[in-house]
């Protein structure tokens, strides 16, 4: 057991940090499980696939794993989806259109000028001497 004070915190932070990180990692590999399952059955594939892929997201965001061993294992998750013959599908919502904006009408008047604001002073410069 530590002694000073900051070492006792540490280990504290340490602890959180730990439970946290097992956790995702929980996460992913149930995901992960699921998928393959789902693979076998042939029923829910592209929604499990979907869910692994936000797994990993959430796994690489958090520190758990690195960004390239997540991209390693999204590639994998979709050869073996194409294997399968599933066809992705879009996770991505519809932009929401905009209405159109209102023209303004051109007036030949000229806009009042803008107030000038008054500047601080320089500071003095001082030397060492």
């Amino acid at each position: 057991m530590p002694i000073i004070k900051s070492a006792k915190k540490r280990v504290k932070v340490a602890r959180k940090a730990t439970v946290r990180n097992v956790k995702t990692k929980r996460g992913l590999k149930s995901a992960l499980k699921s998928f393959s399952a789902a693979l076998t059955s042939g029923k829910g594939a592209s929604e499990a696939k979907n869910k692994s892929q936000s797994a990993l997201d959430k796994a690489v965001k958090k520190g758990v794993i690195h960004k390239n061993k997540a991209a390693r294992k999204k590639k994998q998750l979709a050869a073996k989806a194409k294997a399968a013959g599933i066809k992705s599908t879009a996770t991505k919502k519809p932009a929401a259109k905009k209405a159109p904006a209102k023209a303004k009408p051109t007036t030949t008047k000229k806009t009042a000028a803008k107030k000038s604001t008054a500047k601080k002073p320089a500071a003095k410069k001082t030397t060492k001497k």
